[in-house]
């Protein structure tokens, strides 16, 4: 759980917060600082001073933040001076915004607050639409309404060019004055605050939204609040149909507002397209004859005071009801209340304590009862205790135990309980305790003896107050003071993150906890042992022994001029007296008659991976360094037995070295590449703990006999894969190697371009900057049919060249595709601007080997995924799910270690085709559908392998996902532009999550393991633009503290490397915290 803060203010306006970590009030730096009320959101806390000016205090973070100020230098030319300023009259200003309506010159410019600070000068912004330009930033047009571009033609006439400066907000974790609207009228003095509206967006990075009451009763909403800029811009007033004397924003999209006479209202029609709503609802106050003093609100809760200290809850409150159905009468009284992040309720009682209440959970949302805040403040050691004989010190009263479920349809008051019914109060008990929460509690109830460590205190301190528990009677109460602690006057809990289920150690109904937690350590097995090896005698008195293994390859020279060169190739492989081997492999050539060579360590080898290089027999080896570079050897072979036979040997030397020997273990990581070569890496136990993480470069991949589109394991030892022609094959290769003939099929593709010409219409005779005219999808390739092969001598084309009618977008009955110019979008309609057109012919080809696979007949699925788990986990069945070619949800039935390839399949119905696929820990199964919808599937389990029925899960915004993966208590997803998606929220009681948070870019696929860890494939490698999409990379830091990771550690990538399963890899004991 993050460490949040909870905010309050006592009656001298001296502001405090009490983090979730600790145990101690802790007041603010300035102490001339005096405020009213605070808001607290998520990061942030606003607050209203006694000058009446609106105050805001933003919680430090990594992430500086900085906003960009920008001008336009704008000059037309002339012919006499050139391109000069001197602009005509009708031309817009010389320094304006980009819209040239409002004049912008450099020195007018000015910090909006003392909050910020300037990081530099003023400097030219020499990118011309996000391109690097040589023109010194300026951009050419006819004039200025029309279109610029860097280049300068003979009827450029005017020229612009950007200059830009960074300021840095500089008051994070201070409080700052929110400068006066200049030149804007400002609001009148204000009297209230209230911030809200950071979940009303899936949106990653949410800010909130500001509401205020000013004390003539008018409504005012800061506008321009994002991340850039943290105060806002403007205050804009909301009418209101009377005067309003507080109000309170919900974090969704809930806001009411208390009126001078008591009633309330409600406000409609909040959302992202009108933050500030559409009309006003009046509900009326609870009580018949007493009106409301106080309403707090919460995503779908309402919170009422009255004026006699009652506290009342609004039940039937939701997005689509915000004004709800009914009161219900709720114990205890208070002063105020303000309702937090979960829903959870804070209050300040009427002898002026804090409390919260226990038991607000989603299905009980109006809580069981009121417990104190019993945290420290300042220097002393003693716990803030409830100041007066309330009948809420710690205790339930039978009305604060009534839940809102049980209530009737009817608008019925339930009355305060009866005192001599209610429980005695409990005890606070005063004890030192760690300086970090303790993650669980024990179970048994605190006493009255003394800890040891309290009872070994120096003299000096045993003349203070023993450390016993106090009971908070009447006769106890001790009168108000500054050394009774603050006497509070206003709670916000809406930046502290708890639930009924946090265990905070000044949140316990017995005082500050004292007892430590349990740490729970998961350690996987190693997989399977090895026999022992016993060395014979003749063995130990081995000598030194070197072999040698020569041929003649060719070898790819990728510096200019870039060719094959004709090499020769030796492995030399030393055998010590003790038995250790080391093997080096060189390779010989001659450059400008000057003998030359390179040579790699074999044990620095880090993947043999066959590439596709103008149809030769070619494989690259890679070593970590290599893979730093993006600079593989790439080799080839004048014959497929060539080729495999070098493959064969090298990557036995390097298994050799590492000590690897049969077929795969249960935890290793499988991968497949973009040609179909199924690789395999052996993970250590230390591979996902922080103390000694293996850098992805240093990761060694092998080879596994088959051919496979995708692949999915588990660390039971179960593996599925699906080849390109949408067949299921299980993994057969688990103690007597079982080989199969496997067989695959896959479509290559070339497009056919042409450009329109008034002359001849549509021909092959392109512009000297088109693309060829025959070329693959991206157009940077020369195709023509007839010198495009398969993807590797082993296939061989089973079908002739066709034109395929199939492609995304649609084509015409000829098959062909319009668009205005090459690098745009494509459709399958001509119209009037269309001036090129493009078609797709394709070729079946298709591979035939032997390989450890066995087919599972007999529907051709897109999308596989299998139920990751622990490598000590006891399942009679695992579950697999699957998306068949049409798209149709299917779960596997009778997967076993003793049967991997299942009985039989059973369909689960959709409403729609489906696209990806992934079940997770606990049976959580996420779908995509064709469309981009997502969806979990409910009640998933053992008893219940298909569930029951499919939940909506609405998708970022404006963001159509394409692919996911589910750990044990994380999703991650994949859209359309490569984005990486983190499903927030994700708990056991709601396992759809809350809101989609962005990761990163730059991804093509993701895979989550049984404990989380992240593994994609990169679609480029930071500082090789040039380099070809498909890089492994694995997230660091994951942990459950840091589910989302830190950074990415960047590894081996070969011509497109699909997706690292990472659903098998094993994680030591320290990476569980």
């Amino acid at each position: 759980m993050p460490i949040t803060l909870l905010w309050a203010v006592d009656v001298y306006g001296r502001v405090y917060s009490l983090s979730t970590a600790g145990q101690r009030w802790e007041r603010a730096d300035d102490s001339l600082l005096e405020l009213k009320r605070v808001s607290a959101g998520k990061g942030r806390c606003w607050g209203i001073g006694c000058d009446h000016h609106v105050y805001l205090n933003m919680m430090p973070s990594e992430t500086p933040i900085r906003y960009r100020e920008e001008t336009y230098e704008n000059q037309r030319w002339n012919p006499v001076d050139g391109f000069t300023d001197t602009l005509l009259p009708t031309d817009r200003w010389p320094w304006s915004d980009v819209t040239g309506m409002n004049p912008q010159p450099l020195h007018s410019f000015q910090l909006p607050s003392r909050s910020w600070e300037w990081e530099g000068d003023w400097y030219v912004d020499h990118t011309c639409g996000g391109e690097p330009s040589q023109t010194g930033g300026w951009e050419y047009a006819v004039d200025f309404p029309a279109n610029f571009s860097p280049d300068k033609k003979w009827n450029s006439c005017v020229r612009r060019r950007r200059w830009i400066r960074y300021r840095r907000y500089i008051a994070q974790g201070t409080w700052a004055k929110i400068p006066l609207d200049n030149p804007r009228k400002p609001p009148l003095p204000l009297c209230d605050i209230s911030c809200g509206g950071w979940e009303m967006s899936d949106q990653s990075g949410r800010y909130p939204y500001l509401w205020s009451v000013s004390q003539q009763g008018q409504v005012w909403f800061r506008e321009g609040i994002h991340p850039r800029v943290p105060e806002g811009t403007s205050w804009e007033e909301v009418e209101v149909p009377k005067e309003v004397a507080q109000i309170s924003a919900g974090p969704g999209d809930l806001l009411w507002a208390l009126l001078w006479d008591g009633n309330l209202l409600a406000r409609t029609g909040l959302s992202l397209d009108s933050p500030t709503g559409t009309s006003w609802l009046e509900v009326e106050s609870p009580g018949k004859e007493i009106e409301a003093l106080h309403v707090a609100v919460g995503v779908s809760v309402v919170w009422v005071v009255t004026k006699d200290y009652k506290v009342w809850f609004r039940r039937g409150v939701n997005s689509h009801n915000p004004c709800g159905s009914g009161w219900i009468s709720i114990g205890g009284e208070m002063m105020m209340v303000d309702v937090g992040l979960n829903d959870q309720v804070w209050a300040v009682g009427e002898d002026r304590g804090l409390y919260f209440r226990i038991g607000v959970t989603p299905s009980e949302p109006s809580g069981n009862g009121w417990i104190p805040v019993s945290a420290k403040w300042g220097n002393s050691k003693e716990v803030i205790p409830p100041r007066d004989d309330c009948e809420f010190n710690g205790q339930l009263t039978e009305a604060s135990q009534g839940s809102v479920l049980s209530c009737t349809d009817s608008d019925s008051e339930l009355g305060p309980a009866d005192p001599q019914n209610s429980t005695s109060n409990t005890p606070v008990l005063e004890a030192e305790a760690p300086s970090v929460v303790p993650l669980g509690g024990s179970d048994s109830p605190t006493t009255s003896t003394l800890q040891p460590s309290i009872t070994e205190m120096p003299q000096e301190e045993r003349e203070e107050p023993p450390p016993a528990p106090v009971l908070q009677t009447p006769d106890s109460s001790r009168g108000v003071g500054e050394e009774e602690g603050p006497v509070w006057a206003w709670i916000s809990g809406g930046g502290c993150d708890v639930d009924a289920s946090s265990q905070i150690s000044w949140l316990s109904p017995a005082g500050i906890w004292t007892t430590s937690h349990n740490t729970y350590i998961v350690i996987l097995s190693a997989g399977t042992q090895r026999g022992d090896q016993q060395e014979t005698a003749g063995e130990k008195q081995r000598k030194t022994s070197v072999w040698v293994r020569k041929g003649t390859l060719r070898w790819w020279r990728d510096w200019k001029p870039q060719r094959w060169i004709d090499v020769a190739v030796a492995l030399e492989q030393s055998t010590k007296s003790d038995g250790r081997k080391d093997s080096i492999f060189f390779v010989y050539y001659t450059q400008y008659d000057e003998k030359k060579y390179l040579h790699v360590f074999i044990n620095e080898v880090t993947a043999l991976v066959p590439v596709l290089r103008d149809c030769h027999y070619a494989f690259a080896v890679y070593t970590a360094e290599r893979t730093k570079q993006r600079w593989p050897l790439v080799l080839a072979a004048q014959s497929e037995k060539d080729m495999s036979d070098w493959l064969c040997l090298l990557s036995d030397c390097c298994c050799e070295c590492r000590g690897i020997t049969g077929p795969p273990s249960r935890q290793a990581l499988w991968s497949t590449t973009s040609k179909g070569d199924i690789m395999v890496h052996e993970p250590s136990l230390s591979l996902e703990a922080p103390a000694h993480a293996m850098a992805c470069d240093l990761m060694f991949w092998r080879q596994i006999h088959g051919h496979l589109r995708c692949v999915e394991s588990n660390s039971l030892g179960l593996v599925w894969g699906i080849g390109w022609d949408g067949t299921a094959w299980v993994y057969s290769g688990r103690g007597a190697v079982q080989m199969h003939q496997q067989t695959d099929v896959r479509s290559v593709h070339v497009y056919e371009n042409q450009r329109w010409n008034p002359m001849t219409g549509y021909t092959d005779k392109g512009l000297p900057t088109d693309r060829p005219m025959w070329s693959d999808e991206s157009g940077l390739k020369e195709c023509i049919k007839g010198s495009t092969y398969p993807p590797s001598p082993q296939w061989s084309w089973v079908s002739e060249w066709a034109v395929d009618y199939s492609v995304p977008g649609g084509t015409d009955k000829e098959g062909w595709q319009y668009a205005a110019d090459f690098p745009t979008m494509f459709h399958g309609h001509k119209t009037i601007k269309d001036f090129v057109r493009r078609r797709r012919w394709t070729r079946k080809c298709k591979i035939t080997l032997q390989a450890p696979w066995k087919q599972v007949p007999p529907i051709r699925l897109s999308d596989i995924s299998l139920m990751p788990c622990l490598a000590q986990s006891k399942m009679e069945q695992v579950p697999v799910w699957a998306l068949s070619d049409k798209g149709d949800v299917l779960c596997r039935l009778g997967v076993s270690l003793q049967n991997p390839a299942g009985s039989s399949w059973l369909h689960v119905g959709t409403d729609q085709p489906f696209k990806s696929i992934s079940i997770g820990g606990a049976n959580q199964v996420w779908a995509i559908a064709k469309d981009g919808a997502v969806f979990y599937r409910g009640s998933v389990s053992p008893q219940n392998p298909a569930g029951e029925c499919w939940y909506h899960i609405p998708s970022p915004l404006r963001q159509t996902l394409r692919q996911l993966s589910v750990g044990r208590t994380s999703v991650f997803a994949v859209d359309e532009n490569s984005n990486l998606w983190y499903r927030q929220g994700l708990t056991p009681s709601y396992p759809q999550g809350s809101a989609w948070e962005l990761i990163s870019n730059n991804v093509t696929k993701v895979s989550v393991g049984p404990l989380d860890q992240v593994w994609i494939i990169a679609d480029g490698v930071p500082g090789f633009p040039a380099e070809t999409p498909g890089a492994v990379c694995h997230r660091t830091s994951v942990g459950p503290m840091q589910p989302k990771g830190l950074s990415w550690d960047y590894g081996i990538g070969v011509s497109s490397w699909l997706i690292p399963v990472a659903k098998t890899v094993p994680i030591s004991s320290s990476t569980v915290h």
